[in-house]
């Protein structure tokens, strides 16, 4: 006999609808009688699956252009560094 028992597909379905709709991991594990280490291994597994190629695209773009702002404000600061004497 294992040492576990099993999640429902149901009840797994909710426990993570709730946690994307700003449930608390460790709230929603001791409501259910699930670990948290459960819950997280759950959200672990369903992410790669759960984003589309357009959301992919999205944050990559996203991404992209805050790696490029951070680039020119470190070279802003830098150039009004170099102007005082820094």
């Amino acid at each position: 006999m294992s040492g576990y028992k099993r999640i429902p597909k149901e009840i797994k379905d909710e426990i993570l609808s709730r946690i994307k709709q700003g449930g608390k991991v460790l709230q929603l594990a001791a409501e259910y009688g699930v670990s948290n280490k459960t819950i997280y291994n759950w959200l672990s597994s369903g992410v790669s699956a759960e984003i589309s190629a357009l959301e992919f695209a999205r944050i990559k773009r996203e991404r992209d252009d805050l790696l490029r702002l951070v680039g020119n404000l470190t070279l802003e600061i830098n150039q009004r560094k170099k102007k005082r004497g820094y």
